[in-house]
């Protein structure tokens, strides 16, 4: 297999690695050194990368990234009860332009996920999303992406792609194959009308951080429909980061962040995980521990999915059908984990993007509101998206 663009993990974390409890994480991973070569993948279910590429960032000024600190701080953690098998692949060097760290991150990425092994990627800056996006083409004829974010990151499509702006090329690029993009915890002051109004009229899914603060349960379904998860750092709060990484005062906690993380690791469709805008600085600590933890939430994740979608067999699911005005809404509930879903009925006059009737991830909370006559936001959204 080629993995020709990862270098090893540093000496440093290894010979750090020697001297810490038998029973820590870091003594289970398998690790890419210098000295053994990339390990043996059969069986692996997560490889972390980091990729060392920020020239894209609107802030560039030529800082380095080195995530020694985080990888030091993850591999002292103690697993939980997991099954899962675990790799750190090292990381991708900055290529001689960014367009050829895209080319190796989209590379390494499609072979991971076609050996059904999710890449847990460390940046750099988050327009790194773009060539995890790509890594997909080959994959996934409709592709969702969940961004946690303060901002939409849409730009301008026809300016070069910087870290603010790489959603609009995603959208504008062919080959077209994103079906949902979601912000989770965006910030209407870091956002023009113009961004908000567009998100809106492109029919994609954004909630603001009040929303998602006040109830988290919000995110599952969000989670469970997407493939790809990308986590801006500046969407954590100020006072739970180093001083080389701090944004803005109002931001997720340290609790909600890893909440979300693990929503994204029990989801049975992502396929790979990023954690973005890292900035290394010599005062780390917190926010190496932050994003250590942020990856044991995870992987703890992973360790709790359940294979709930089989609607094949009645025998796992019930099925429920609700008259709102003119539309006959079917819900399904799983009798394994209580999670609800909602059909996205197939229209075969209309040029869609959907193939047959697809199941659209929702809440018990939408069921009631539809039994009170209102139609749920996201189904028609979905709906709507479907027919254009």
């Amino acid at each position: 297999m080629n993995f020709n663009f990862l270098s090893p993990v540093s000496d440093a974390v290894l010979a750090h690695n020697e001297l810490i409890a038998q029973q820590a994480l870091g003594k289970k991973i398998k690790v890419h050194s210098q000295q053994n070569g990339i390990p043996d993948l059969d069986g692996v279910q997560i490889a972390i990368i980091g990729v060392k590429e920020n020239r894209n960032d609107v802030n560039y000024i030529g800082a380095e990234i080195n995530f020694d600190s985080i990888r030091k701080t993850l591999y002292t953690l103690f697993p939980g009860n997991w099954y899962t098998s675990i790799a750190d692949l090292g990381d991708i060097e900055p290529g001689e332009t960014v367009e050829d760290t895209y080319f190796a991150v989209r590379t390494t990425i499609t072979v991971l996920v076609e050996k059904d092994i999710i890449p847990v990627i460390l940046g750099g800056s988050q327009d790194l999303t773009y060539a995890n996006y790509r890594a997909y083409d080959a994959i996934l004829p409709m592709v969702n992406i969940v961004n946690v974010d303060t901002n939409f990151d849409l730009g301008d499509a026809n300016l070069p792609i910087k870290n603010n702006s790489y959603v609009g090329k995603v959208i504008v690029e062919e080959p077209y194959n994103l079906f949902n993009y979601s912000t989770i915890g965006y910030q209407t002051y870091f956002n023009s009308q113009e961004e908000i109004d567009l998100i809106e009229k492109l029919y994609f899914d954004a909630y603001r951080l009040g929303e998602i603060s006040s109830d988290l349960n919000m995110v599952e379904p969000l989670m469970r429909d997407a493939h790809i998860v990308s986590l801006d750092l500046k969407s954590v709060r100020a006072a739970k980061v180093s001083d080389n990484q701090k944004y803005s005062p109002n931001g997720f906690s340290g609790k909600e962040i890893c909440a979300i993380a693990r929503y994204a690791g029990i989801s049975n469709k992502v396929s790979s995980f990023g954690i973005y805008e890292y900035h290394t600085s010599k005062n780390d600590s917190a926010t190496s521990m932050l994003v250590a933890q942020m990856i044991w939430y995870f992987i703890e994740g992973v360790n709790c999915k359940v294979r709930d979608d089989d609607f094949l067999n009645e025998k796992y699911y019930q099925k429920y059908n609700v008259l709102v005005e003119e539309d006959d809404l079917t819900f399904y509930k799983s009798l394994k984990t209580g999670r609800w879903w909602i059909e996205i009925p197939f229209l075969p006059d209309v040029n869609n993007k959907l193939k047959k009737h697809t199941l659209l991830p929702c809440m018990h909370a939408d069921y009631v509101k539809a039994n009170q006559g209102e139609l749920p936001e996201r189904w028609y959204k979905a709906y709507r998206k479907n027919i254009f």
